[in-house]
Formats: structure tokens, C-alpha cells, sequence
């Protein structure tokens, strides 16, 4: 399908659990499910910015997510 990155399948949830993203019961018919979470990674691999959220139904405004960009692209060009 032509993508260039990796993608993860954790039936398990134990990348979800080692980063403490587990929403226990948080879905369907009280099933466990992954936090929404958002990140914003530099090219070293540090997190410069994350959203988390306690409920499924809830993620970061595409306008929090270009804030935040931008405010670590200034405070790197300083």
C-alpha cells in the first residue's frame, strides 16, 4: 500500500501496558482498549509533546497538535 513506516499489532496489549495507555474497561461491553494518546517525537526519539486521555471518545484538536509543533520548532530555533 506504499507506507513507509512500521506499524505495531499488539493483540496483547503489552506495548499498550508498557506505556500505560490501557483504558480498562473503556470499550465495548467493558472490554480493555488503548488510551487515545498523541505524540510529538524528535528525530532522536524524544517525546517533546503527548496528549493523553482518560476516555476513548476524546483526542487532541488537530489546532493542539500544529500548537504544539510550533511552539517546539521556536524554542529549538532559539
Amino acid at each position: 500500500m506504499g507506507f513507509t513506516y512500521p506499524f505495531l499489532s499488539d493483540a496483547n496489549a503489552e506495548v499498550i501496558r508498557r506505556y500505560d495507555l490501557l483504558h480498562v474497561g473503556g470499550g465495548p461491553r467493558q472490554s480493555d482498549i488503548a488510551r487515545p494518546a498523541e505524540f510529538l517525537v524528535d528525530p532522536n526519539g524524544t517525546v517533546r509533546w503527548m496528549n493523553l486521555t482518560e476516555s476513548a471518545a476524546v483526542r487532541a484538536r488537530p489546532e493542539q497538535v500544529l500548537k504544539a509543533f510550533d511552539e517546539i520548532n521556536a524554542s529549538a530555533a532559539r
